[in-house]
This record gives structure tokens, sequence and C-alpha cells, in this order.
């Protein structure tokens, strides 16, 4: 029996269903054109972030922290993930209905491939469609990057971070292999549930881009929750057993082995471009795989656009958002907007959590930068007494300020709030604010942002002659 098929034309089609995507798609429907968004599985209606990303490991980073030490750790966590995934469906429907429910609008489920630079092939449950676009965005994504360690790949006990927050059994003993942003946040959220956490860094030390001091302050929270930190250590192979597995590696000079029952690999993401035959369109990609773009995203080809992490750098939703305002600019817009002039704080939710924008203060001096650092240990900031009320007074502050200009080139916020505040800092960088004029604002009490009002009065080393 031959498959059917069926030919649908648009004026823009759109590959994954991310932030970017489904924002440009909702956006372009409303304005009356033909819009077809191909998304490749039903659980990821809205991308990454409310299915598998920011929304249900922020919910484990809550839960985790509200458990005390009498609640069973078992019947905690699995209720935790049963009250995530509650939340991570309804936030699916949500998005799958927003687009839906637009006459202009067509969501197919089914995995996409370009034929040639206007056409792209979709293969559904049952059918074959062949969707024709006069505009084209690839929104499809990230995937995580598995290690090439004997044995990893290949163990039982591999897991992916997707994997662990769909699991309700909470390991009781568990590795993170890798450092970064994920390894931290997975190892923070789950000793707090109760595991036995060892985290494996290849690196001398963790938080490699931050300034040493920030690093250090970060460390000591982390090993205090009871997280078992490795630094420079190199996993060299893998091993299954009947009930776990065996994690070999090296560290000076010596080999040592970890029993686990469950592995994580957060080595990080690579973009998702592997199936899209990207050469039948004329689209060129990175060494590293990414979809190649300029500043207003546009690929090799000028009607086809990248978003979000398949278009490379940072992969953050909030940058897949930004992604579709540069590209809805380009298509209906003026086109001046771009990526060249943005300011991107980030956040590391551990507990509290770590956010930065700008440059550290390693990072302004290489640039030629004479600057003022203002810094102060949270249990040290009078002015926050918030910190104090909800009994979270661990952390540091630090801002580099251009000494001639007295502008904020960077901050480095570890604190209760810290998410929060560092959006502020962001806000002042991007408009000019100096670092007098956010220390002297007025802030309402208590709150973690007053604490501006004393910190940046708390300078610690200056370049001024």
């Amino acid at each position: 029996m031959s498959t059917p098929n069926r030919t649908l034309q648009s004026d823009v089609l759109i590959i994954g269903f991310g932030k970017g995507g489904k924002t440009a798609a909702a956006t372009l429907g409303r304005s009356g054109k033909r819009v077809v968004l191909v998304e490749q599985s039903e659980r990821m209606y809205g991308g990454t972030c409310p299915n598998v990303g920011c929304v249900p490991t922020k919910g484990l980073v809550h839960r985790s922290q509200r458990r005390r030490p009498e609640d069973p750790a078992q019947d905690w966590y699995a209720r935790s993930v049963q009250e995530v995934q509650q939340t991570r469906e309804m936030m699916r429907q949500g998005n799958f209905d927003n687009l839906s429910s637009i006459e202009t609008v067509t969501v197919i489920t089914g995995r996409a491939a370009f034929a040639d630079a206007h056409t792209v092939t979709v293969v559904t449950g049952d059918e074959h469609l062949t969707v024709t676009a006069d505009t084209i965005l690839i929104n499809t994504g990230s995937e995580p990057v598995v290690p090439d360690i004997p044995g990893l790949a290949t163990s039982r006990y591999l897991r992916s971070s997707t994997d662990l927050i769909e699991t309700a059994t909470l390991p009781e003993r568990l590795a993170v292999v890798g450092g970064g942003y994920l390894g931290i946040e997975f190892a923070a959220i789950y000793r707090r549930f109760g595991s036995q956490v060892t985290l494996l860094e290849r690196t001398a030390r963790i938080l490699g881009r931050e300034d040493d001091d920030v690093a250090a302050v970060a460390t000591h929270i982390l090993v205090d929750e009871g997280i078992h930190l490795v630094t420079a250590a190199r996993v060299t192979e893998v091993r299954d057993g009947d009930s776990g597995a065996t994690i070999v590696y090296d560290k000076d000079g010596e080999q040592h082995t970890l029993e686990v029952d469950a592995l994580l690999a957060a080595a990080g993401r690579a973009p998702a471009t592997r199936d899209l035959n990207l050469e039948a369109a004329g689209v060129r990609t990175t060494p590293a795989g990414a979809v190649e773009v300029d500043e207003h995203l546009r690929t090799s080809q000028p009607h086809i656009f990248a978003l979000g992490d398949v278009r490379g750098g940072p992969q953050f939703t909030y940058l897949s958002l930004d992604d579709s305002r540069i590209v809805l600019d380009q298509l209906t817009g003026e086109g001046l907007r771009s990526t060249a002039d943005r300011i991107v704080p980030q956040t590391l939710f551990m507990t509290p959590p770590l956010a930065t924008v700008g440059l550290t203060e390693r990072e302004a001096r290489k640039a030629g930068h004479r600057v003022k650092i203002a810094r102060e240990a949270v249990a040290e900031i009078v002015a926050m007494p918030r910190a104090y009320a909800v009994e979270e007074t661990r952390g540091v502050m630090k801002f580099v300020i251009d000494a001639a200009t007295d502008r904020i080139l960077g901050a480095a916020i570890l604190s209760i709030d810290a998410q929060e505040i560092i959006n502020t800092v962001a806000l002042a960088m991007r408009h000019g604010v100096t670092a007098a004029e956010l220390r002297d604002a007025v802030y309402t009490h208590p709150s973690s942002t007053e604490a501006f009002n004393e910190v940046l009065a708390t300078i610690v080393r200056t370049d001024e002659p």
C-alpha cells in the first residue's frame, strides 16, 4: 500500500516548536500569514524549556529545597516528579492550544528534512507531506552530547537530564560527569533530594570562566551541601555491573573507581541539525554543527533564518525569544534589531543561585579597562536584611566597574534572588546607568536589590591613579 502524499503551501514554514519558533508563528499567524509549524514530537510542544528544561528542572530545584531531613527521600522525590510532570503537561497543552487556535497556523507533528531551498518533506505517522514556503525558520534546538568514553554510551545506568527528571526513583548514588551549569545544577538538586552525589570535572576547578574569588565561594557552598566534588578528574572507562556501574577515572596520576546507581553525562548540548538535510537547501553550518547565521540570523540562504540553540552560541530560552524579535523585525519591521548589541545575563540555579552578566574582572583587565571592584559577602551586607529574613546568607556580590566612566562592565551575584537582581544590573548596563546611579537609587525594603546601596559603595580594589 502506497504512502499518502499531500502538499501544503505556506508563507512561512517553521521547523521546531521552541520559544523563538512559536513566538514567530503566533505573531505572523495573527497578522494573516499562512504559517506551517513542524515539530517532531508531541511531547515537545513549546520546546525544551517547558518540557525537559527550565520549567521542570526549576520545579525540582524548588521542591528539593523544601524537603526537610525527616521527610522520606524517595517519597518526597516521587511526589515532586509527579507534580512537575503535571505542570509540564499543562504548559505543553497550553502551547499547542495557543497556536492551533489561530486560523492561519497549521501545526504538524513529524520529522522535517529539506528537499531544496524552499521545500521540506515531513514524515508523519501515516503520510508524507511536502511543504513549500517563501520564508523558512529553523528552530530545532539542541541535543545532549555523550562524551567518547569507553563504556559510557552503552551503559544501562547512563541517564540524560531528561531521563532523570522523568524517573520517579531517586538514585541512591549519582555521578555527574561534567561541572558546567547543567552538571552543577543537577548535582545540587539531587543532593538536596537525598542522593549521594559525586561531581567529576576534568578541569582544575569548576566555573572556570568566573573569577577565582566568586568560584571559590560557589565551590564552598556546593561542598558544604554535601556534594563530593572531584576536579582534575579524567574519566577513562565505565563498566556495568548487575546493580550499578563502576566509573574509572584518573586524578593526580592515580587511578580511582566509583560505584554508582546512575550516571548523568553533563557534557553540554550540540545544535540539532543532523537530520535536516541542510545541504539540499544550501544552508551552511559551522564546524560545531550549528547553522551559520549573520547578526540578523539569516543563513547562507537569505530567506532562511535560524533561531535558538541551533544557531550556535549561548543556549538560553530568553535568547530564543529575542531571536524571534530580530527575525520578525527583518520580516515585518525596520530590520534594525540584531544580535550585535545584546547584553545577556545568565543564572546557574544552585542554592543560592549564581547569576552573572558582562565581563569578569579578569576579562575586563585583559580587555584593557582600568577597573574598580566592588565586592561584599552577602552575610556582611547590612542593607540587605532580606537574606537574614529568609535564612539564606551565603554568597557574594561582585561588580566590575570602569574606573574612567563609572559604568558597570560586569557583575556576579551569588545570593538569594540572584536570578532577579541580575536583570536590573543588565538593564542598567544596556542603558548606560552608572554604578553611582544604581547605588543611589531608591529600592523597596526589605528587598535584595537594596543591597546595591551598600555593595556599590564598597570598593575593594581600584586601578584609578
